[in-house]
């Protein structure tokens, strides 16, 4: 245990945010950061356990956050993985339509993704079968030049040690927040950090954090579970990259789809289920005493949101495997029963809520009230968009406004 009793800046979270905004703060010229994590290890939740795909700007609405850094972070993670030998394969993607219905929302796409800088274009079967023979698509799929795969835990620990050998940044992990004394006091369970600048980072737990300090009153997370089917090995040789479904775009999610990763291994998933925890990764595990909370939010979702209520119905059966691989087939020309295995991969998106409005929020939210910066909703892309975010974190809600 690390003896700290304050700090000009303390970032509370080792994940993916908290590490890449202490990083851009050092380059900055911040001298006194400390980190707290309630873990052993930094990103043991969301972004330790994503598919570890580089997004390229193609599912944003132009002007949102994740618009404008999905793609600027994109390049500096890539950029990041090649200067410290890094696993990075640049894979490509495509998006595929199920039928004629799907033609339209492909076009929507590629309007957003031209309009955010994304380097894409429709292509015919022809083309498609060239660059991923296995897909099939009706008439014409989306081509993403520049989506790409990464070791997530392989870039979080290289942050990790990075920050670590500079000498000024202190990580203390296995230390939970538990609240705010006055205005410049962070109570931990292990003792009192006074601060500076206090950054919430804290991912799933980013509300409950903000909302100690009387910030962010109308939102609140709701999980959703993802889990991850895998190919059999003597069958992972028919994906080459990336290919996913057409999304339906009125939610925050993007369907099952195929993911080949660094080690060659092919991932389908993941769903988004509604879930009973913050940390819900099995049926039961990871469910506590919010659960029942997190079950009334979810009720007043299904009665007074008929997207969410959508999902409620659809999702949950992803549980079977006859609606998961139904999914997944429909991607591909041949997929039988026998090539998919299961997995133990599984990941909770913590998705904010409005509840002034009923809705999911669908973009990056930053609060800063006082002496504190809030990170709301860092949903995916939010590890893509990560070194590009922080920037715009520390330059408008550190720098600028101190």
């Amino acid at each position: 245990m690390v003896a700290v009793k304050g700090a000009e800046i303390l970032i509370c979270g080792a994940g993916i945010i908290g590490l890449t905004v202490a990083r851009q703060l050092l380059k900055d010229g911040y001298k006194d950061i400390v980190i707290i994590e309630k873990e052993d290890a930094p990103g043991r939740h969301a972004s330790g356990r994503n598919s570890g795909v580089l997004h390229a700007g193609v599912y944003y609405m132009p002007d949102t956050l994740r618009a404008k850094s999905c793609l600027r972070g994109n390049m500096l993670m890539k950029e990041y993985c090649r200067e410290r030998g890094l696993p990075l394969f640049e894979s490509g993607k495509v998006i595929v339509a199920k039928n004629e219905t799907e033609i339209p929302i492909l076009k929507e796409l590629l309007k957003r993704a031209t309009a955010n800088g994304a380097r894409v274009e429709l292509i015919d079967e022809r083309q498609l079968n060239e660059i991923e023979p296995a897909a099939k698509t009706c008439a014409t799929a989306l081509y993403s030049y520049d989506t790409a795969v990464v070791d997530p835990k392989a870039v979080l620990m290289a942050l990790y040690d990075d920050l670590l050998k500079t000498g000024k940044v202190t990580i203390i992990k296995n230390t939970q927040f538990k609240g705010v004394r006055g205005s410049a006091t962070c109570m931990t369970t292990n003792g009192a950090i006074a601060f500076g600048t206090f950054i919430n980072a804290a991912g799933a737990y980013s509300d409950k954090v903000a909302h100690a300090f009387g910030v962010g009153s109308q939102y609140s997370l709701v999980p959703f579970k993802g889990i991850y089917r895998k190919l059999r090995p003597d069958s992972v040789s028919m994906i080459r990259g990336s290919i996913y479904p057409v999304p339906d775009i009125r939610n925050p999610f993007l369907g099952v789809h195929f993911t080949r990763g660094i080690d060659g291994s092919v991932y389908l998933g993941p769903t988004a289920i509604p879930a009973l925890g913050r940390e819900n990764y099995g049926i039961l595990k990871g469910i506590d005493s919010e659960a029942l909370e997190i079950l009334r939010r979810e009720l007043v979702l299904f009665s007074e949101n008929p997207k969410f209520r959508e999902v409620a119905f659809t999702e949950p059966k992803k549980y079977l495997f006859k609606y998961f691989f139904e999914d997944a087939r429909v991607l591909v020309k041949d997929l039988e029963p026998k090539d998919v295995v299961p997995s133990d991969k599984a990941g909770v998106r913590p998705q904010l809520v409005d509840w002034k409005t009923k809705e999911l929020v669908t973009d990056f939210i930053v609060v800063k009230d006082g002496n504190s910066v809030h990170v709301l909703n860092s949903i995916s892309p939010a590890f893509t968009s990560s070194m590009d975010f922080a920037r715009v974190i520390v330059n408008n809600y550190i720098k600028n406004a101190a």
